[in-house]
């Protein structure tokens, strides 16, 4: 009876301990019309969702909605400047444990798909890359130049370690993995694609790989002998006619990203789109065996700075909000939508015998946090840190910033009033005279000079430049310094001998607040609290505001702009505690504001001119 108990003991601690005994392994490959699982065929019903934009507190119950909603499936990229964030140090903790992540799907009864390349679009900063790649002479992205080569291996060996053991080749659920990702749209080098499958096999990732690309970048995206899953297409016909004319006249068929909805940038619509128009869509896509990848099921927030942009010669420069709702099944705060509903109504026709959708969880409780009034400030100008100097400006690369602000500082002596000109200014600046806001220029409206007019004797010039977030899309990517990138200008003449100020405002740990009451006239940070006897998810209302951050309990909720569409910052319950709570803001263009209010709902469709 001793020996059969150990002999027990010994089992559960096998299923309870991953990695610690060989689990029952499953198989996983393609068939000529179906993914095969087991053998047998298996259609994927997946929707995407990024770990980074959802607190690791709230994983699980993410994934809960998605079994809710009929999908057996969920996708995520990789993001190579979270886990990397400075060369060498790599980070796979706290909300950056994307191997819990998996792991926690696996408990929930969902399979992953896995998007580990370098570039990973997604609407993020610099579309996944390391701001530190650009500090590499001559290095060059999604090519076979050699330094690029090397630091990608590099990273995506650490990345094998922690996601490779959980394919499902190795008794994990990680059923597929992504190389590189719409590379069609970018170039067509099969010799560069080859090497990205070299690389990931030598990473430890030897089970399937497949490529992604839109329909009209499909064949050059495409490396032979993968599945070529397609975006953005959901016509059947359609889907299978491209598939099988670049996969010697077979499936299986795979959507990889399909679009109920789209994302937002400051200054524009709130995108929406309803739900009725996709739900037949989806319907038939579904009914033709075809596997898909919505492309957001859940969007969540981009917190921080971590917020990519668009640019290319057509349009201007387009920094993404901070709300990631995507007008997905799934809202910011994890709530069934309407979408959500229809959707599942749809999914729960297609699956397979008896099998029963479980209930959806009911939303989660909402609560208005009490107008606060923050007491305590500091101007932004008494913040700064050990200052470095330059003959010219040096962009936040050359000062090995990542993201947030750098303040350039100079002094004019005797200078004649006149157009000052930031030629390439990379984002948005805040100029100031003797510590006084006299103007801003917005990349955004292709703005790069005002007038200054100058008081007589010698004048503190203060330029204060926020990244906005460095292009995620295009040919772009290699031009994507931020800060002052190359001269200033006054009446013509080149403005020399800076001194610049790093401002990553990673966290306020270091600021000094004063309760003592500050006629600012330039960038502040204000301090102040709220105490709660509940806690629950809740929206802060910034519509008041002109433009700046907000840290509640030391976590950065995101950019606020007053030009809208997003109006209100998603403050969720595991960031909340019961008593007191703190809360900062960096405001940028209204230093009297101090009254901070909250809302029961979001605000996500205002813009203001």
């Amino acid at each position: 009876m001793k020996k059969i108990t150990i002999s027990f003991l010994t089992l559960f601690l096998c299923f309870s301990i991953a990695g610690f005994c060989q689990v029952p392994k499953h198989t996983f490959a393609l068939g000529d019309e179906a993914f095969l699982l087991d053998g047998k065929p298996f259609q994927m019903i997946s929707g995407e969702m990024h770990y980074p934009r959802v607190p690791r507190e709230a994983w699980r119950a993410r994934m809960k909605m998605a079994k809710a909603m009929g999908l057996n499936t969920i996708g995520t990229y990789v993001f190579w400047n979270l886990h990397e964030p400075q060369k060498g140090k790599f980070d796979f903790s706290g909300n950056n444990d994307v191997a819990e992540f998996v792991r926690i799907a696996q408990q929930e009864g969902l399979w992953v798909i896995l998007r580990p390349s370098p570039y990973v679009c997604a609407e993020w900063e610099f579309g996944g890359y390391p701001y530190w790649l650009q500090n590499e002479k001559g290095l060059e992205v999604r090519s076979k130049e050699a330094q690029y080569l090397k630091e990608y291996e590099s990273y995506i060996k650490e990345v094998g370690r922690q996601l490779a053991p959980l394919q499902i080749n190795h008794g994990g659920n990680i059923l597929m993995v992504q190389i590189e990702n719409e590379y069609g749209s970018y170039g067509s080098d099969k010799e560069y694609l080859g090497i990205n499958q070299k690389l990931f096999k030598e990473a430890g990732f030897d089970g399937l790989l497949y490529t992604c690309d839109p329909a009209p970048d499909l064949v050059a995206g495409h490396l032979p002998g993968l599945l070529p899953a397609v975006n953005g297409l959901d016509n059947p016909a359609k889907v299978k006619k491209i598939i099988n004319e670049n996969h010697d006249g077979k499936g299986p068929y795979y959507i990889a990203e399909w679009y109920p909805a789209w994302f937002d940038w400051w200054g524009t619509a709130h995108h929406t789109i309803p739900a009725e128009r996709y739900a037949g869509r989806l319907d038939s896509v579904l009914a033709a065996g075809i596997s898909i990848n919505m492309y957001m099921f859940h969007g969540g927030t981009t917190r921080a700075f971590m917020n990519g942009a668009n640019f290319k010669d057509t349009s201007p420069y387009e920094p993404q909000t901070s709300s990631y709702d995507y007008d997905a099944p799934l809202d910011e705060a994890g709530n069934a939508t309407p979408k959500f509903i229809q959707f599942r109504q749809v999914i729960r026709k297609h699956l397979p015998a008896g099998m029963q959708l479980p209930d959806v969880p009911a939303a989660k409780p909402v609560i208005t946090i009490p107008a606060v009034k923050l007491t305590q400030s500091v101007s932004l100008l008494n913040t700064l840190p050990a200052v470095k100097e330059n003959l010219s400006p040096l962009t936040f690369e050359d000062l090995h910033q990542d993201y947030g602000f750098v303040l350039y500082r100079t002094v004019l002596n005797e200078s004649k009033s006149g157009q000052l000109k930031l030629k390439e200014l990379r984002d948005y600046a805040v100029i100031m005279i003797n510590g006084k806001k006299v103007g801003t220029l917005d990349r955004r409206l292709n703005q790069d000079s005002l007038y200054l007019k100058l008081p007589a004797g010698k004048v503190t010039l203060d330029i204060l430049v926020e990244n906005l977030g460095r292009v995620n899309f295009g040919k772009y990517l290699l031009q994507n310094k931020k800060g002052i990138t190359q001269q200033v200008l006054l009446n013509g003449t080149e403005v020399q001998h800076w001194k610049m100020y790093s401002l990553p405002f990673h966290d306020l740990s270091t600021v000094k607040f004063s309760a003592a009451k500050q006629n600012v006239e330039s960038p502040v940070i204000r301090k102040g609290g709220f105490t709660l006897d509940k806690v629950g998810d809740t929206y802060l209302d910034m519509s008041n505001w002109g433009k700046g951050v907000v840290w509640v309990n030391g976590h950065n909720l995101g950019r606020y702009w007053g030009i809208g569409p997003q109006q209100t910052l998603y403050l969720p319950v595991e960031w909340l505690k019961k008593g007191y709570n703190d809360v900062e803001v960096l405001e940028l263009l209204k230093p009297e504001q101090d009254q901070l209010s909250g809302v029961d709902k979001p605000i996500l469709d205002v813009v203001k001119s």
